[in-house]
């Protein structure tokens, strides 16, 4: 990682997400066989057999939409954070915009994956209305700068939005770093490694060990007791605040760029359901998601069963849930 309070983040997302490891569901593996790995490479890259034009869709989003956890998703390290440039038509074929251009016979220039990992809306104004973010953001360690993002977007004839979990997420997670003052550093070589995505209880065992050796004081303690129980709220309603301010006018600025696209609104699917403050949280954005696509001419996706894996991300059934949802939808 590039710096250590980054890699505390993704520490301390495994103790949030495993604090309702009950409601997280990962029985299937997520790499294919290389054989079926090639069959599907070689399905979703081969131009379709009819001569008609091909609809070009192109899924905004974060960490879920680029395909966090999966097998083959594609990026490089930059000079900050990660570039994701070789996600944008190299992504997973387990990913939901593989899966959802397969649906629709696109290829890869056709199907466009332009999911940025820790994004949170503000940020996903900036890409939509600059292809910019002006400065990095420094809770998530998140800094995207691609001019291509535009064009992206203006030669879409979809464009499926999908944003808002990093806004309560992140500011919890720091304030869980900054209640134990960064011990949560300790968890960052399981998160990292991937360890904790498919989830069993020897896993279990190492995250508790991990935990333990935390050793929080007092003070920490008491500071991590009241981030948990009366502090998540508070985040949680300056969350839904930012994303109620943001869909808005992400939506203007794509029609701004692309008055003619047809613009799909995914709703929210929880990874930590006992966590009482962030049932409140997915379930007032999926009604203010349902009610501005309603007001705004837009079709509204519900994802309520997407499977997650402990990490917090889809599974590769969760992927296949979300594309049938949007495929349902469009088609």
């Amino acid at each position: 990682m590039k710096n250590k309070k980054f890699a505390s983040f993704l520490a301390a997302a495994a103790a949030l997400v495993l604090l309702a490891m009950p409601a997280f569901a990962a029985d299937e593996q997520t790499e294919l066989p290389a054989a079926k790995a090639a069959e599907v490479q070689q399905e979703q890259t081969a131009a379709p057999a009819e001569s008609e034009p091909q609809l070009t869709y192109v899924a905004l989003g974060d960490s879920i939409t680029s395909g966090v956890g999966l097998a083959d998703m594609k990026y490089n390290i930059a000079q900050i954070g990660y570039d994701l440039r070789p996600n944008f038509e190299g992504y997973s074929s387990q990913c939901y915009t593989a899966l959802v251009g397969k649906g629709l016979g696109l290829d890869r220039q056709h199907a466009i994956n332009l999911g940025l990992p820790s994004l949170m809306s503000p940020d996903m104004v900036d890409m939509v209305q600059s292809s910019a973010m002006p400065k990095m953001n420094q809770a998530s360690g998140s800094y995207y700068v691609y001019p291509e993002y535009q064009e992206y977007l203006r030669k879409a004839d979809i464009i499926s939005i999908q944003i808002g979990s990093n806004d309560a997420l992140v500011p919890c997670i720091v304030g869980l770093g900054e209640a134990t003052n960064w011990k949560s550093e300790q968890l960052a070589g399981l998160m990292v490694s991937g360890a904790l995505r498919d989830f069993n209880f020897q896993k279990l065992g190492l995250f508790l060990e991990a935990l333990n050796r935390m050793t929080l004081t007092f003070d920490e303690s008491r500071a991590t007791n009241r981030l948990l129980f009366r502090g998540m709220d508070e985040i949680c309603d300056q969350a839904y605040t930012n994303v109620t301010n943001s869909l808005p006018q992400i939506v203007a600025s794509i029609r701004a760029l692309n008055p003619d696209a047809k613009i799909v609104l995914l709703g929210y699917t929880n990874p930590v359901p006992l966590l009482p403050a962030w049932n409140r949280y997915f379930s007032k954005l999926n009604r203010f998601a349902k009610d501005l696509a309603a007001q705004e001419g837009l079709i509204y996706v519900d994802i309520p069963r997407t499977q997650t894996a402990a990490d917090g991300h889809p599974t590769v059934k969760g992927h296949k849930y979300i594309a049938q949802q949007i495929l349902n939808a469009i088609q």
